[in-house]
Order: C-alpha cells, then sequence, then structure tokens
C-alpha cells in the first residue's frame, strides 16, 4: 500500500535513506550522508513524500518538491522486488511529467530510471558533492 507519510513513520524513512545512500553512493564519503541525516529528518515533515508499507513495514518512500523527485528509497532487502516501481507509477499518475537528478556513477539507478521510460535531459555537477550526474525525465507518451 502506498500512502501519505506521517510522523511516525521519519525514523523508519531516515533509516531506508541513510542505508540506501551508503549502499548506492559508495563514491562519496559516508560522512557527507551522515552529517545531512538531521536536515532531512527536519525536512521530512514538510515535504511531499509517499511511504509503501506492507504487512505494518515500510519498506521504501518517494519524495517529491513539485514535479521534481528528491528521491527514491527501497530498503536493501526488499530491493529488485518492483516497490521503486509502484512508487514511480503512483506519481507518475499525479503528475503530467516528472523529472530528477542521479549520480552518474550510479549505474544501477540510472538503468532502473531507463527502464521505467526516463531519458537523459543534460549532465551537470552537483555543487555539494563535485559529483557529476544527470538530469532525468519521465513525460507519457
Amino acid at each position: 500500500m502506498i500512502r501519505a507519510l506521517q510522523k511516525t513513520d521519519i525514523d523508519r524513512v531516515v533509516e531506508i535513506w541513510l542505508g540506501a545512500n551508503l549502499q548506492a553512493h559508495s563514491f562519496i564519503p559516508a560522512q557527507y550522508w551522515k552529517s545531512n541525516l538531521s536536515a532531512v529528518k527536519d525536512m521530512l515533515p514538510r515535504a511531499e513524500v509517499y511511504v509503501y508499507e506492507s504487512d505494518q513495514m515500510i519498506h521504501g518512500f518517494i519524495g517529491l518538491s513539485g514535479d521534481y523527485i528528491e528521491g527514491l528509497f527501497v530498503s536493501e532487502a526488499m530491493r529488485s522486488h518492483g516497490i521503486g516501481t509502484c512508487l514511480l507509477n503512483f506519481v507518475k499518475a499525479k503528475k503530467p511529467k516528472v523529472r530528477l537528478q542521479v549520480y552518474q556513477k550510479n549505474l544501477r539507478a540510472i538503468r532502473f530510471y531507463q527502464k521505467e521510460e526516463f531519458v537523459i535531459h543534460h549532465e551537470g555537477v552537483d555543487e555539494d558533492t563535485g559529483e557529476k550526474d544527470y538530469e532525468m525525465i519521465w513525460q507519457p507518451k
């Protein structure tokens, strides 16, 4: 089930956020993610966030700012079970188009988004990390 974030979900969502970032972005020092933990925790209640829950456990979430996907994260144990696709489809049904940034070194994420019909719009550099990234966009055909 996909539903809006509740305050009681925040600790679990932050746990997923940190674990996923540490695993997917080993090319960025772990301290970068850890140092942003409290800021993320503070921003979550004010953001548009949807969680994927089954058996009373949150397994993933997606955060939005307008048509921009701030992040899509799935717990390690539940990756490759269709949760990311479910969350994306939920957002695609609500928005006329969506866009996101993905690090160029995160090949698994790039392949996932391309499979979900996102296309690379342009290349850039993340100012916070200095890492090259892509802006990817999805629009219905």
